[in-house]
């Protein structure tokens, strides 16, 4: 008994521990969050002057929210000390949701402020990024002459289609650089006149026309380079095409093989003559997808020359059969639907749905298989056969059912010239199911007739 009470004794000093460490984390966190809150107002205050208030609406939003929920918060905290007595699972909820508030406060203004972060930056270091912009500007516009020059002296190598990526380079670069100097001395004089977020604003299409012009002027050096780098390949393609061109042709001619060649002998014959401006890029792309359309085409081929195809005879004998097998079938359950079981039945709607699949894939009805192709032939083989064994298995399941409702002769009592106790008033036992099966199977009416008489 000792034990026990000892045992009792120890989890409950484990219980007050545990909930006096949730209020003291309780208390902390009351405090680091009304601190944060004053700390961030103070931020935001200083956010909305260097960036203005459209661009700080998020962090003023938060702050908002943040002090309607702590409000909660501090009056939980002051439920657990007022005189109202509370139980231990009152203060442990309340201490719970206190710490929760909070630290989602913490969470969300470290989230608003963090996306400030960068923003505030760019505005602090406002006149070094104007100054950069400037120095940036200059030392671009001494490339600008470099780069016509290029675009001229390509001109005279390739065609006007080739150069259309980079033709007005030089041009539109000049104007970017024109806008991003106007606009550094607008952002120079809105950050003066006290107008930080149109200052923002200018310095960073001053920044970004920047970018764009560098990257114009980068463009016109790439393409000559790459340019240059696709006629090696070019080159090299051509060769490689006219040894896939002898190749190919000593492969089974498939009329996919022949289309596939005239291609890409269409694509070498429209190269260009040497001194002719040409458009290296798109001569190679041309040869690539041609050169790629022979190389499935022969892979076809060798494939179907490894899997012979049906000869068609075999073909629309395959489909003479399916159809021969689903009118069996089709005959045999109609004339005993009252003995024939799901299996059978199920079996032939499948056989149905597969010869009509047939049909649509030869786009024809019926029997129009003296027109299937090469290509259609091993598909339409499979599919009659697939037809056909369905429609047969469907044939052997109703057989199978049919024989298991067929009579026996000891089904009525000793032979088919004994007594009847299904007819009889005696017990009725097989010949009801006989009945039943006869009648929903349709058997001749001469038998029927014996029966009921």
């Amino acid at each position: 008994m000792a034990g026990f009470w000892g045992k009792r004794k120890r989890e409950q000093e484990d219980l007050d521990a545990q909930d006096a460490d949730l209020a003291r984390r309780a208390q902390r966190a009351l405090v680091d969050a009304d601190e944060r809150i004053r700390l961030t107002t103070d931020e935001l205050s200083f956010a909305e002057a260097e960036l203005g208030p459209n661009a700080t609406k998020g962090l003023r939003e938060a702050l908002e929210a943040v002090r309607t929920h702590m409000q909660e918060a501090f009056h939980l905290h002051q439920l657990n000390h007022d005189e109202i007595p509370d139980t231990r699972e009152e203060l442990r909820t309340r201490n719970a949701r206190i710490v929760q508030l909070c630290e989602w406060a913490e969470e969300l203004l470290d989230d608003r402020t963090e996306a400030l972060a960068a923003p505030i930056e760019r505005a602090r270091r406002a006149p070094e990024i104007i100054a950069r912009v400037r120095a940036d500007a200059a030392r671009l516009r001494q490339r600008i002459p470099d780069a016509r020059e290029t675009v001229e002296r390509l001109s005279a190598r390739y065609s006007t289609h080739a150069l259309t990526q980079v033709q007005s380079n030089p041009a539109e670069a000049e104007q970017l650089l024109a806008f991003a100097e106007h606009s550094a001395a607008v952002a120079e004089r809105r950050r003066d006149a006290g107008q930080r977020e149109q200052a923002n604003m200018a310095l960073e299409a001053a920044t970004e026309s920047v970018r764009r012009a560098e990257t114009l002027l980068d463009a016109v050096e790439t393409f000559e380079v790459e340019a240059l780098r696709a006629e090696s390949t070019l080159a090299a393609i051509v060769e490689d095409s006219r040894e896939d061109l002898v190749v190919a042709l000593r492969e089974p001619q498939t009329p996919a093989v022949s289309a596939a060649i005239a291609e890409l002998q269409a694509a070498l014959s429209a190269l260009p003559a040497a001194g002719v401006n040409t458009d290296p890029f798109e001569q190679l792309t041309r040869l690539r997808e041609a050169n790629a359309g022979l190389d499935a085409a022969i892979a076809a081929a060798r494939e179907r020359a490894a899997r012979p195809i049906p000869p068609l005879e075999h073909v629309r004998h395959a489909i003479d059969d399916a159809d021969r097998q689903l009118a069996v079938a089709r005959d045999i359950i109609a004339g005993h639907r009252g003995w024939i079981g799901a299996d059978a039945r199920t079996r032939l709607a499948e056989a149905e749905r597969v010869r009509a699949d047939l049909d649509r894939y030869l786009g024809t009805s019926a029997a129009a298989a003296t027109r299937i192709d090469e290509d259609h032939r091993e598909q339409a083989f499979a599919m009659a056969r697939r037809a056909a064994f369905l429609a047969a298995e469907g044939l052997q399941l109703a057989q199978r059912d049919i024989d298991a409702a067929r009579p026996q002769p000891d089904q009525w009592g000793g032979g088919w010239g004994g007594p009847q106790p299904g007819w009889g008033g005696g017990r009725r036992g097989g010949g009801g199911d006989l009945m039943g099966g006869i009648l929903g199977g349709l058997v001749i009416g001469s038998i029927l007739d014996g029966f009921i008489d």
